[in-house]
């Protein structure tokens, strides 16, 4: 996956801390930005220490953990879908076949074709429920001929599902936002979310953060392989990655601060790129972040933010409909 870049401009990020300062400020006047929640969304609790009525957001990470739990199956032999826990937005599939390429594929309500290459045979891998409720098919591939990307059809199954909670699918792990409770990535956010008394100030923690600590890998991005999965913990470790690793670095640190996050693949412009969209229940959905002009944000995009000037960014997006979603995990 390869994005458009160009050299980093440290004015483009104070200007986003500027303008995050500005909003959180109006949030405090207001009468704070903090409300109750339910466990889908953020939680605060009382600043006791301080003897002041003022809340703070509990930062402790909130990790959901997928389970294989075997009441829904589906397969034959080698092929097991675990569709046990679709009201939370997701399934689970292990191959313990031998084909040497294998691909899944999720076809959601819409027509929508998802399909991902098997990275990890013998093991569970969680795949997102992206399309909402509705008619999903699940269709197993192998290869039948490599030097032709030719693939046979394994298995296929069809269901019907009903998701619980419209923000579960963007809340868990999954095989592109893959972390855990022990997760370096997980004790950033934490470190990141410490203080902050509303969702906008732990994206805002983050979102500076990531763009100030991350250097674009354009090497990787070069020579990157078809199937490529991120690593959050490695992108943390190394500081540098592609458009890819950046959003999934972001999604999990959001995800683990309880704040649903979307891993959105498809084109700016002409380049086939990652970003992100969060839900903060001040705004609501937050899919831009270059601007705000009191009311709306335009374009919460991590890559771009670290390697692009202000200039450049509002010449390349625009107001943002330059922006094509393909995919959402």
């Amino acid at each position: 996956m390869h994005c458009r870049t160009k050299s980093y401009n440290c004015g483009f990020r104070s200007v986003c801390i500027f303008l995050f300062f500005i909003f959180i400020l109006l949030c405090v006047l207001a009468g704070g930005c903090a409300s109750d929640k339910t466990s889908s969304k953020s939680r605060f609790m009382e600043n006791a220490s301080a003897g002041k009525k003022d809340k703070l957001r509990d930062a402790v990470p909130v990790v959901f953990v997928p389970k294989a739990s075997g009441k829904v199956t589906y397969g034959n032999g080698d092929i097991l879908i675990d569709a046990s826990n679709t009201a939370n937005g997701y399934v689970m599939l292990k191959y313990t076949g031998t084909n040497e390429k294998v691909k899944f594929q999720i076809k959601t309500p819409e027509a929508v074709e998802y399909t991902y290459l098997v990275t990890e045979p013998g093991e569970y891998s969680v795949y997102p429920l992206s399309g909402g409720n509705g008619s999903y098919r699940f269709t197993l591939l192998e290869s039948v001929s490599i030097e032709d990307n030719m693939y046979a059809v394994a298995f296929t199954q069809s269901m019907e599902i009903t998701i619980a909670d419209e923000f579960s699918p963007y809340l868990y792990p999954n095989h592109y936002v893959d972390f855990s409770e022990g997760s370096a990535a997980v004790a950033k956010g934490q470190e990141l979310a410490e203080k902050c008394t509303c969702d906008l100030e732990v994206v805002s923690n983050i979102y500076n953060y990531v763009i100030s600590s991350i250097s674009y890998d354009t090497s990787k991005a070069e020579s990157v392989a078809y199937g490529y999965t991120p690593d959050v913990d490695e992108t943390l470790k190394s500081g540098k990655g592609i458009c890819f690793d950046y959003a999934a670095l972001m999604a999990a640190m959001l995800r683990s601060q309880q704040i649903p996050t979307k891993l959105e693949v498809g084109y700016a412009g002409e380049a086939y790129h990652a970003w992100i969209s969060c839900y903060v229940e001040e705004v609501g959905w937050v899919d831009n972040i270059i601007e705000f002009d009191g009311k709306n944000w335009s374009l919460m995009d991590p890559t771009l933010a670290a390697n692009n000037d202000r200039d450049y960014v509002r010449e390349y997006i625009g107001d943002g409909s330059g922006y094509v979603i393909k995919y959402t995990y």
